[in-house]
């Protein structure tokens, strides 16, 4: 049988590392333009109970998204050990583009993709390059639509990064910039004609556009004083709220479309937005199943330390661990992982996959 297995991946993680006392001088605004009553110092701490984030990861000056998503792809296509000219796609997901230091106006033309295979220095004319705006699970949905391509063995082999630049595009003013962080990861996904099933083994998407759909988006600063810069926004407890209601069912219709048995799940790969909400995801997917309790180390967590960096989390996440770089965590062969993923649209998604 014919199965879409990850041959390869690769990430790369800024070098500059943001802490939370880098805030401590900010000027914090409520939504309204009212400012925040209460000192940085409880903001800051307040913030990090709830998010679990410490630190987060931020590019250079002459870093943008697609250099950081040429850099993991390199390293992705290395660890496939495979020539890049037989590549026959590139999917990149994303959400700002190259946002240039300085700025924060979008700059997709040409795509991401494009820039990528430019930087790969990939001549072959037959590999196609594009980009795909999904929120923070678009690299999940680059995974769904490269398989649904290889499906039809018109593509073999397909390169998918989530490449994010957050750091130009967020509010001073504003607690949730804290929140936000750069970074890059991908996969070479690959089609093998094998006797046994394995790889991507199902999927599931689902979108929610009635009041959801401004849950995230793009607005004006907190500092209503300011220039009419528009920067990104969230309605952070509507996210929430939604997440923890909506994810886990769509997570459980994944596992229950592959015929597997929710113990069967060694890992839970989940984009890497908010401590709190994705452990409180993965305790009611469990419920779902009857179940009180949670496997210890069920569910690997990066963001204490590189904060959420959209569609890099799910990716890195998979790589550091296949890596051995994340302490605790493996994925042996054999073992059926899951990628899940909720963002902006509102869109979530997942994968079942078996390594």
């Amino acid at each position: 049988m014919l199965n879409t297995v990850i041959r390869g991946s690769g990430s790369y993680i800024p070098e500059v590392e943001v802490e939370n006392d880098n805030f401590i001088q900010n000027t914090f605004y409520f939504n309204d333009g009212k400012l925040i009553d209460d000192s940085n110092q409880n903001v800051i701490q307040k913030f990090k109970d709830i998010t679990g984030i410490n630190t987060r990861r931020y590019v250079n000056n002459s870093q943008s998204c697609s250099d950081i998503g040429a850099i993991a792809a390199r390293k992705a296509i290395e660890d496939a050990g495979i020539d890049p000219e037989q590549i026959d796609m590139i999917i990149v997901a994303h959400n700002f583009g190259d946002v240039i230091e300085g700025s924060n106006q979008t700059d997709i033309l040409p795509s991401i993709a494009s820039r990528i295979k430019h930087n790969l220095g990939i001549k072959n004319e037959f590999c196609i390059p594009y980009d795909i705006l999904f929120g923070c699970p678009g690299w999940i949905q680059g995974l769904i639509q490269a398989h649904m391509f290889m499906k039809s063995e018109e593509v073999n082999r397909c390169l998918v990064i989530g490449s994010e630049v957050l750091s130009r595009v967020i509010d001073p003013f504003d607690r949730d910039t804290m929140i936000f962080a750069d970074g890059a990861g991908a996969v070479l996904l690959e089609n093998s004609e094998e006797d046994e099933k394995r790889g991507i083994l199902s999927h599931a998407a689902v979108s929610h556009t009635s009041e959801e759909v401004n849950y995230l988006h793009f607005g004006k600063s907190n500092n209503l004083e300011g220039d009419g810069t528009r920067y990104m926004k969230m309605l952070g407890h509507k996210i929430y709220q939604y997440a923890l209601t909506e994810v886990p069912k769509a997570m459980k219709h994944c596992i229950d479309k592959a015929g597997l048995n929710i113990k069967d799940v060694k890992k839970i790969l989940i984009h890497q937005a908010n401590e709190k909400m994705d452990d409180a995801i993965v305790k009611r997917l469990f419920r779902l199943y009857g179940l009180s309790d949670t496997p210890e180390g069920i569910m690997p967590m990066t963001i204490s330390s590189l904060g959420n960096s959209s569609v890099a989390t799910v990716p890195t996440l998979y790589d550091l661990i296949t890596k051995n770089q994340l302490a605790d965590h493996e994925i042996n062969k054999g073992d059926i992982i899951m990628f899940a993923s909720v963002g902006a649209g509102m869109n979530i998604n997942c994968i079942a996959y078996k390594a």
